[in-house]
Parts: C-alpha cells; sequence; structure tokens
C-alpha cells in the first residue's frame, strides 16, 4: 500500500482489505533471474564442486595436460639429465610432476591466473617448486604498470613476494583478458551463464522430485455465502498442512482431504517446464564449448559435430590440450632460466601421445617420403634436435 499520496473517498463502508486474487492460492511462482557472483571463490564453487559439467571438463583438460610426456631440449639436443628434470620429478615433498602440474592448469581454468613459487637454495639453486592458490595472490604494481611484488593473504596472515631483483620468485601464467592489465580471464567466467542455467535446471529438477514429481496446482477456495477468501487461521492452517503432509518424497501420491468450501485444480507442464531439459543440455554444451571440450567426449546428447569419438578426441587434444600445455610449459621454461645457464626448454613430445597416434604415422610417412629434403632439414620438421655432426 502507499500511505500519503493519494486521498480515499469515504464510502461510509468498513473498509475490507482484500486482494483480488484472494480466491486463488497458486503454488507456483516466477521471479527475476539471479545471477551468481562472478568472483573466483563463487565461480569455483558454483561452477567446479558445484557442477557436474564444469567439474569433469576442467579435470579432463588438467589431468589431460599434466599426463603430457615432457622433452627438454635445446637447439642441439634434448637432455637425459638435467637439473630440469630433477626439479619436474619431484617438485616438492607432498607432489610428483603431475600433480603439481595438474594443480597449475585448474588454477588457471577456475581462475584466468597462475602461480608457481620456487623455492632455492642459500647458492641459488632451485629447489622445490609450489603451486599457489589463485585466489588468494594479490599482485602489485609499480608505477610503470609492472608488478614489483604479490602479495599472498591466508586469513590475516599475508606474504610479500619482491618482483625487483634479478631472480624472480614468482611466474605469472594468465589467460588473456582484454579488459585487465594484471589479471587473466578464465573460461569459467565466460561459461558462468550457462553456469548457473544449467545449476538452476537441476534445481528445478530436483524440487519437482520433492513434489512428487508432480506439476504444481491451486487451491481454489469458494465458501458457502459466496465469500471467496480465507481467515488468517485457516489460511496458516492450510499452509502448514501442505508442506506437512503432501511435499516431499515421502509424501508422494498421498491423498488431499479438502474441506469448508476447497477445491484442487490441476495444472498441466506448461511449455517451459517441458523445455527444461533441453535447457539444461544446451547449457551444458555452453559450458563445454566455452573451454574447448567436445560435447561427444562428455556424453551429451545432440551434438554430432565430430564423425566418431576418435575425431573428437583428436580434437580436444590438437585444439585445447596442446596450446595450454604449450604455453605454459614456455613460460615455466623461460622463468626457470634465470635460475640455470642455457636454452633449454620443455616441450611436449607429441611422438609419444596416443591420441595423435593416426598424425604422428602421417607425418613420419610424409616426410620420410620427401627425398628433396636433407636429413636434417627432416629433423628440423619433425622437431627434433641437430645430431653431433650436422
Amino acid at each position: 500500500m502507499v500511505f500519503g499520496l493519494f486521498k480515499q473517498a469515504d464510502t461510509g463502508a468498513d473498509e475490507v482489505k482484500a486482494s483480488g486474487a484472494a480466491p486463488v492460492i497458486a503454488f507456483h511462482s516466477t521471479g527475476r533471474v539471479a545471477w551468481s557472483a562472478r568472483d573466483t571463490a563463487s565461480l569455483t564453487k558454483n561452477g567446479f564442486q558445484g557442477n557436474p559439467v564444469g567439474f569433469r571438463v576442467v579435470k579432463m583438460i588438467a589431468e589431460a595436460a599434466a599426463a603430457l610426456p615432457l622433452v627438454l631440449q635445446d637447439a642441439e639436443r634434448r637432455y637425459e639429465t638435467h637439473p630440469f628434470l630433477d626439479l619436474f620429478a619431484r617438485p616438492n615433498q607432498g607432489q610428483a610432476r603431475a600433480d603439481m602440474l595438474e594443480a597449475l592448469y585448474a588454477q588457471i581454468l577456475l581462475s584466468g591466473d597462475g602461480y608457481l613459487e620456487i623455492v632455492t637454495s642459500p647458492e641459488g639453486d632451485p629447489l622445490e617448486l609450489y603451486v599457489l592458490r589463485s585466489d588468494r595472490m594479490a599482485i602489485i604494481p609499480g608505477s610503470d604498470g609492472w608488478p614489483i611484488a604479490y602479495e599472498y593473504r591466508v586469513g590475516a596472515r599475508k606474504h610479500r613476494f619482491d618482483m625487483t631483483g634479478a631472480e624472480m620468485p614468482i611466474c605469472h601464467i594468465r589467460s588473456f583478458h582484454p579488459q585487465d592489465d594484471h589479471y587473466g580471464l578464465s573460461p569459467l567466467q565466460a561459461a558462468a551463464s550457462a553456469v548457473d542455467v544449467h545449476n538452476s535446471a537441476s534445481r528445478w529438477s530436483k524440487s519437482l522430485l520433492d513434489n512428487a514429481a508432480r506439476p504444481s496446482g491451486a487451491i481454489v477456495y469458494r465458501g458457502s455465502d459466496g465469500q471467496g477468501q480465507l481467515g488468517e487461521d485457516q489460511y496458516a492452517r492450510l499452509l502448514d498442512e501442505m508442506a506437512s503432509y503432501h511435499q516431499g518424497a515421502a509424501n508422494a501420491g498421498r491423498p488431499m482431504l479438502l474441506e469448508g468450501g476447497l477445491d484442487w485444480k490441476p495444472m498441466g507442464f506448461s511449455p517451459s517446464d517441458m523445455e527444461f531439459q533441453k535447457t539444461k543440455e544446451a547449457a551444458a554444451r555452453d559450458i563445454a564449448m566455452s573451454f574447448g571440450v567436445p560435447p561427444m567426449l562428455l556424453g551429451l546428447p545432440g551434438d554430432a559435430t565430430y564423425a566418431n569419438y576418435q575425431e573428437a578426441h583428436r580434437a580436444f587434444y590438437r585444439l585445447t590440450v596442446l596450446p595450454m600445455a604449450q604455453k605454459v610449459l614456455a613460460s615455466v621454461s623461460n622463468w626457470l632460466g634465470s635460475y640455470v645457464e642455457g636454452e633449454a626448454k620443455f616441450l611436449p613430445d607429441l611422438d609419444n601421445i596416443p591420441a595423435l597416434s593416426v598424425e604422428r604415422e602421417a607425418r613420419w610417412k610424409r616426410v620420410s617420403e620427401a627425398e628433396f629434403l636433407s636429413p636434417a632439414e627432416k629433423r628440423a620438421m619433425l622437431g627434433l634436435p641437430k645430431l653431433g655432426d650436422e
């Protein structure tokens, strides 16, 4: 009601406060769209911990990238022994190489930023590597815009990593963000709306099951004297009985006893109700697309982009896993190069990735049959280092 704006006419009758919709008590309502927060903690909770599609695509990419066979090489040779190899084999006391890389890739996918900390000996030799949580890290830019320090906060405690020296204790790997100079844009941020739709559809389905998987209806009251309004006590009692005896899976199929002029009017499923499953599947495909995972690999119906599973698997590695792994490994190799002399870099060993075996065989055959190429040129085309006598 609005008070003090309009003067009501005196009709001489007692005022009766009643809604024109009082005869119908509908157990169905609509509301405004409510989107979840877009900060890293909320996105991780809703899109990874609370969404099966988001969880699966992040795990698929991170595990596949972490399991890639790696080689360490420069322009001259591949290394069998090297400080980098020892460091990656056991980066710290609690993690092996795959564990560390999986955590790093997952942080980048969830937040758009990945942070590696290096622990060195008093002589400056690398000893251990640690993946730091992105949601706890803050960048402190200098007057020129470049980071001069990183601040890692856990509760009330914080630690500052100085980045002004010759050696950098933090390696920051970020995804491209067109509107941020310091932090990256994660695929989960791009998929946030689809995640909300998928989660809302799941909650809708759960609520439908909790209400005996039946559409909502309306209780219509019409008193014997024609009055169409329940008293306050009657209304409260009705709501209490509905909640206690007719909602929930335990009350599925329980008959409803109506009295005193009450009548139940069932409502059929609306077209929007019937489309919820399709909406959920479309949202799942949008989530998978934003991460670069073919929906076919997730078993989502209605997607026939690739002719078969093998082709989708190969596209997953070529278009998603390898570009991400190559970018991260290049950044880490460049960062570690300030601690050890040389130009050695980590690279994915493309010859030992099962998903690319068909491509590898075709490429080797094509290059080996090219008689106009010298052996050195063939090795260069295949990404192999030079031989000692070349």
